[in-house]
């Protein structure tokens, strides 16, 4: 289920994220811990080897080789291959769900479009709502792990009302290598085809509206597949990843701490415990962490999109919006600001700071300035006022000067 927090960040207050910081579900603590103490314990089990299980001569090649792995560990390019990594793959993330099919526009189309409150017209709208759902399922199922374990067959699909047996019938007779996604697209043309013959579609404009509006949703519906077939090159991705756990192998060594009575410049404590290398960890391997998770938004993680819950609502929805809301209107009254030129809603006592003038410029400010001047200096505006001869200053200082003779 998605972790929605925008309430609890709506105002910016002093530490005002340290609640964000103690949730679990959904949290980077939740994703690394396991991570977090393999390295921890693989790091205190060299520690302790070093320092009490080698002799004098193992611990003068160990300590070479720690000073060694330190300094080499740098020149991975950890921070510029992770960051340009997690940008493409959180772009690509927010393209997904903005192009996630949304049949409102649809609905709104085919409620005002077909026409006829008997029960073929009836029909006709609902099977049209129908066809739309189907589409976005039979995606959804190729996509979402979630959504094919709801659905795993196509009995599933006719048993939850989104085709019916016949359908099942022809879409199954309809032998194709390929996913059938589209079959769905060509009935709904074809129906919307045959309503505008029977006079139920009364303008051919609205059956061209309709027809543009399918092939938007059927858009998203492709780019969805396109998404889900063609992923961030593998090689990129295998890079990122050997970057980062590459890195952090040499810091298992080369972080240790050393004798500090040998000198080794940078080894003049030993502290025991590693507080900035673990945190480096966190952060790099966290990076990564949600790269893995947002690299398929359709999977079952925390934050994956509600894919179930889309079909749910965009089913109840667009039916209710074609069938039981067709032609349905409420009765037309005088709204309360019929005599008022000014119309301004009220405001609760918890809103009152809201209420504010309204912005008219920033020039305006200046207007009052020239009152203060006014005020302050009474003889050098009068002194003004007489040479212009009752213009304005700005009147007066751009006036052309009169021809002499």
């Amino acid at each position: 289920m998605t972790v929605t927090y925008s309430s609890k960040v709506a105002n910016a207050t002093f530490f005002g994220f340290h609640r964000l910081l103690l949730k679990w579900r959904g949290s980077i603590y939740k994703l690394l811990y396991r991570e977090f103490i393999v390295f921890a314990v693989l790091y205190t089990a060299i520690s302790l080897t070093y320092r009490f299980l080698l002799t004098g001569a193992q611990k003068r090649y160990f300590e070479k080789l720690s000073i060694y792995c330190d300094r080499y560990a740098e020149q991975i390019p950890v921070t510029f291959v992770l960051g340009f990594y997690v940008t493409l793959v959180v772009n690509r993330w927010w393209n997904q769900f903005v192009n996630l099919p949304w049949p409102d526009r649809l609905m709104f189309l085919i409620s005002s479009s077909v026409h006829g409150s008997d029960e073929h017209g009836r029909l006709l709208r609902r099977t049209l709502m129908r066809y739309v759902n189907l589409t976005s399922l039979l995606i959804f199922r190729s996509v979402s792990t979630a959504v094919y374990k709801r659905f795993p067959t196509m009995d599933h699909v006719v048993e939850a009302g989104f085709m019916t047996a016949d359908e099942r019938k022809l879409f199954d007779h309809l032998k194709s290598p390929h996913l059938k996604y589209w079959v769905p697209f060509i009935w709904f043309g074809n129906l919307a085809a045959k309503a505008r013959k029977e006079g139920r579609i009364r303008d051919s404009v609205d059956l061209q509206s309709l027809m543009t509006e399918m092939n938007r949703y059927r858009s998203w519906c492709s780019l969805l597949f396109g998404y889900d077939w063609v992923g961030i090159p593998l090689v990129y991705t295998q890079v990122v990843t050997l970057a980062v756990y590459t890195f952090f192998l040499a810091c298992l060594i080369g972080r240790q701490f050393l004798d500090p009575t040998k000198g080794y410049a940078g080894h003049d404590l030993d502290l025991y415990i590693p507080v900035f290398t673990l945190l480096q960890f966190f952060f790099y391997a966290g990076w990564l962490k949600v790269a893995e998770q947002l690299i398929n938004p359709f999977g079952e993680d925390d934050d994956d999109f509600e894919t179930n819950w889309c079909i749910d609502r965009n089913l109840q929805v667009s039916l209710l919006a074609v069938d039981e809301m067709h032609m349905s209107l409420p009765k037309m009254k005088k709204d309360i600001y019929w005599d008022d030129s000014a119309a301004r809603p009220p405001y609760t006592l918890a809103a009152a700071d809201y209420c504010i003038p309204s912005f008219l410029g920033s020039t305006i400010q200046m207007g009052s300035t020239f009152q203060v001047c006014k005020s302050q200096f009474p003889e050098m505006a009068q002194k003004f006022q007489e040479r212009g001869k009752g213009t304005s200053i700005t009147q007066q200082k751009y006036r052309p000067r009169e021809p002499e003779g």
